[in-house]
């Protein structure tokens, strides 16, 4: 059998997306979307068993243990979707967007549905900005 090319990380967040339960596949994907808009310096990758997002930038060298590049993961679930901000609470969100007190320092912000996302896509954007903005560069 001949090597198969490798799927880039694009092409495998496409294909899981493809592979989801239909009732979150087109919530997961308008997230995606929405996430990959805000900057040019935000990638993606499958990380965790799920679609993640991390700064692709120069930075500060750091413990890769602290996940200081990681901004978001996906935690899929079907009659809910969260992402995750591993270091979420270093944002100053006043929009109560983000949620949860962990230890660690991640923050979560949990999805319904599209009608959701929608609402809520204009803070979501301006809470990466902000995490962009804290980049130790």
């Amino acid at each position: 059998m001949p090597n198969l090319p490798k799927l880039t990380d694009q092409q495998q967040i496409a294909q899981l997306i493809q592979n989801l339960d239909v009732s979150i596949r087109d919530v997961v994907e308008t997230l995606r979307q929405i996430i990959r808009s805000v900057s040019n310096e935000i990638s993606e990758r499958i990380k965790w068993n799920n679609p993640s997002f991390y700064y692709n930038g120069e930075m500060q060298p750091f413990d890769p243990k602290e996940y200081k590049r990681e901004i978001i993961v996906f935690n899929l679930h079907k009659n809910r979707i969260m992402l995750v901000f591993p270091s979420g609470a270093k944002v100053n969100d006043t929009t109560g967007l983000l949620t949860g007190d962990y230890a660690d320092g991640r923050r979560i912000i949990v999805f319904k549905d599209l009608e959701d996302v929608k609402a809520k896509e204009s803070a979501l954007q301006n809470v990466i900005k902000d995490w962009l903005g804290l980049v130790d560069k």
